[in-house]
Formats: C-alpha cells, sequence, structure tokens
C-alpha cells in the first residue's frame, strides 16, 4: 500500500503521515501511565519509521546492481538490480540535547546501515530555552554545540521530536548556516508539530521539508478544528501560554531523561 499521509493546505514542504500504528503508539507515549521502557521503544519505533520514509523521499538514489548470495549459482540472475540510495550522498543528523538524542541515534544508525559511514556524521547542538519570569519562551542558548565539519551541500536532517514553537529549529540553522555552510536541503522530523512550528521554520527557509506523525491544534477555535489542517492556517493555535503543545505528549524532553531541571 502507499504512504498514507492526511491532507492539509500547509503547502507540498509539509507531509503529516497518516499511519494509525503511529497515532496509536503517539499516543502511548503521551500518556502520563506509559513506562518509561515503553516510552523509549515507541520513540524509537516511530523514529524508525519516520526515517526510512523521509529518507526513501528525499535522499538522491542511483540505479544498482548487487550481487546476492544466490549469485554463486546463478551468476547473472541472483544480481539484484534497482533503484537504491546513492552512497556518496553526504547526510548529517543534528542532535538537539535533550530530546533529540535518541531519535538523532535512530536515524544516524538506519543510515550507518545502509551508506559508507564516512560519508554520514551525527553532529550535536546543546540547545536549551531560555524564559522569561512568566514561563514564555525568549530565546534558546547554544553553548556547548559539537559540530563537526563542514554542512555546505548535504542533507541535513533534525529529528526533534516536539516541533513547539520552531524558534529553536530555526536559530539551530541559522547558527548552522552561519558557521558551518549551507545544506542542500534540510528534513525536519517533529513527532508532533503545531500549526505555529510549521509557519515559522517553512517561512524562515525554502530548502526545508518538515515530516511529521501528527499536527496538533487543540486549542483551536472549535469551528477551525473542523477544517483540514491549515485551511484557516492563522487561527489555528497549538501552544498554550507556557509553549508547550495541546495536546502533545507533556514536557518529553523531561520525561525521556528523567530530568526535570
Amino acid at each position: 500500500m502507499p504512504v498514507r499521509v492526511v491532507e492539509h493546505a500547509y503547502g507540498d514542504r509539509v507531509c503529516i503521515l497518516d499511519n494509525p500504528w503511529m497515532h496509536s503508539a503517539l499516543a502511548r507515549l503521551g500518556s502520563s501511565e506509559t513506562s518509561h521502557t515503553e516510552l523509549m521503544y515507541l520513540l524509537r519505533s516511530v523514529y524508525s519509521c519516520m526515517a526510512q520514509i523521509s529518507f526513501g523521499a528525499h535522499l538522491p538514489t542511483v540505479h544498482q546492481t548487487r550481487p546476492t548470495r544466490m549469485s554463486q549459482a546463478h551468476p547473472k540472475e541472483g544480481a539484484w538490480v534497482g533503484q537504491g540510495l546513492d552512497p556518496s550522498a553526504e547526510v548529517v543528523v543534528l542532535d538537539v540535547i535533550r530530546g533529540g538524542m535518541i531519535p538523532a541515534q535512530v536515524c544516524f544508525e538506519l543510515l550507518t546501515a545502509v551508506l559508507p559511514v564516512d560519508k554520514l556524521r551525527l553532529d550535536h547542538l546543546n540547545m536549551a530555552r531560555q524564559s522569561d519570569a512568566q514561563g514564555k519562551v525568549t530565546g534558546v542558548d547554544l553553548s556547548g554545540s559539537k559540530v563537526g565539519g563542514s554542512l555546505e551541500g548535504v542533507t541535513l536532517v533534525l529529528p526533534d521530536p516536539m516541533g513547539a514553537t520552531g524558534g529553536t529549529l530555526v536559530k539551530a540553522i541559522k547558527f548552522l548556516v552561519e558557521h558551518h555552510g549551507k545544506p542542500a536541503q534540510i528534513l525536519a522530523l517533529p513527532m508532533i508539530a503545531t500549526p505555529e512550528f510549521l509557519k515559522t521554520v517553512l517561512g524562515a527557509f525554502e530548502n526545508i521539508w518538515v515530516y511529521a506523525a501528527r499536527v496538533d491544534r487543540g486549542l483551536s477555535p472549535p469551528d477551525v478544528l473542523e477544517t483540514p489542517p491549515g485551511t484557516h492556517w492563522k487561527w489555528e493555535k497549538g501552544l498554550n501560554e507556557h509553549s508547550y503543545i495541546v495536546p502533545g505528549a507533556g514536557g518529553l524532553g523531561e520525561v525521556l531523561n528523567n530530568s526535570w531541571c
């Protein structure tokens, strides 16, 4: 069966996956009754699915001929022939600490399974929300980041699980472009995103594509919620006064690390 997607009006750079297994996984992942062990398994599983779909859609491909074990008995017929990922493709996965640590590792390991490791890299940005006295997000702290080289012309993958305001991702990419070069394309992979996130990141970069397992707009007016996502984008709302997603999954970075500071 083809990949099922949600019909929306956010534009052709947004793909909202319509996968009942993912919907069930995210529902369990966001429940306060789900154990940490279950949560980690669900997180890895969701990102494995999202990464495979987005990589298959956006990474460059080449025509390949690969011998199989059957080539010993059938030297000609025993080779697989078809389109596969281009082994010369350069991909950098960005771990946005803390919530993005496990998703980034999952994406990186999936890439190393099929592409030469010398064309791949896992970088780390130590980014933390800065908030005012009322709890509203005012900025991002980038101290302690580790970027291993140039990003010029690569595919940059950002698997940060919660696409809330979009401010963190925009600041991260601008920092990287300024100091390390411009990627050929950027794949943002939030598990859950908001309409506010989509508007922010799509407006900031022309070479970014967003793949999400769910878009949450739970604080939108009831009549807006009855229309397809993006139909009345300016009236859609998924963030509360503290810039957390509703319904969302709570403070996922804190939950994943069992650290509440």
